[in-house]
């Protein structure tokens, strides 16, 4: 399946030294190169990426690199394609327009047999099971709420849509409009929220170390949503199975827990694995 990372922060700040390490699991640390997408909230407007070429070798991934943009909300996908061909139009992160507002969202799961809904409002352009499942989650919504409902309401009904949802399959998704982020696991999602006092950090995929001293001020919070821990000094959440987070300005302000997990990912293991599975591969096609 694909992996998310998302960013809700206080302040405007950049999601490079998290996304440098992401999109080497585009093909290199990991299998996920169907293609990658990432969206940078700036007020009311939407700066969105997409490439159906791997994240760690896209041109367009390394425009964004160099672009260094600031946003309080980011939501990034790679993929690994289990419905929908490896296409543009199939590449997450969707976004839609609702109550006035651009919503982001990206899946990681496979939803099958989803139930056909007559759609007004909302139909899907391409043809995976999360642009059908955003869809049909904006439908419910519209058609609940004639006006933007308060955002406790708002959690509360993606909540039980989501749940709806979910009885087809796997439905990891993040989902946000530029103020808030709502979370929800199936199976793995991580969070780690950085305040002061800042420390170093160093990345699992390719070493990179980062002192955020020199990058932060007093008061910032940010909080790094991904699917699998992106640090291997730090200490990360591992959320429930089930389980949602409605996350605002870096702060958790809702949870709804689920059912705990087992064991937290070794991403050391993890790596390993991917590392060796990759040169059996390569080793049985020369």
């Amino acid at each position: 399946m694909c992996q998310l990372l998302g960013m809700n922060c206080n302040t405007p700040t950049d999601i490079v030294f998290s996304f440098e390490g992401f999109r080497h699991r585009a093909g290199l640390t990991d299998s996920h190169s169907d293609g990658f997408g990432i969206a940078f909230f700036e007020g009311k407007g939407v700066r969105v990426f997409r490439d159906n070429k791997p994240g760690h070798s896209s041109p367009i991934a390394d425009c964004v690199k160099q672009y260094n943009i600031k946003s309080l909300n980011v939501i990034a996908h790679i993929r690994k394609a289990t419905q929908g061909d490896v296409n543009i139009e199939n590449t997450h992160p969707f976004m839609r327009e609702i109550w006035g507002e651009n919503w982001v969202f990206a899946h990681n799961g496979n939803l099958v047999n989803l139930p056909v809904t007559e759609t007004i409002f909302y139909q899907p352009i391409g043809t995976t099971d999360s642009e059908t499942a955003f869809c049909y989650m904006l439908e419910q919504l519209k058609t609940r709420f004639k006006h933007k409902p308060g955002e406790e309401e708002i959690f509360e009904a993606i909540q039980q849509i989501s749940n709806d949802l979910a009885r087809y399959g796997t439905l990891n998704f993040m989902l946000s409009n530029g103020e808030w982020m709502i979370v929800r696991c199936s199976t793995n999602l991580h969070y780690i929220t950085r305040q002061a006092p800042f420390g170093k950090a160093q990345r699992v995929d390719d070493g990179g170390v980062i002192d955020f001293n020199d990058y932060t001020k007093e008061g910032d919070k940010v909080t790094i949503i991904t699917t699998v821990p992106l640090t291997k000094d730090e200490v990360w959440t591992k959320m429930d199975n089930g389980g949602f987070v409605f996350f605002k300005n870096g702060d958790k302000v809702w949870e709804v827990l689920g059912t705990p997990n087992a064991a937290p990912i070794d991403v050391n293991i993890h790596r390993t694995l991917f590392r060796h599975a990759f040169f059996i591969m390569q080793s049985t096609h020369r």
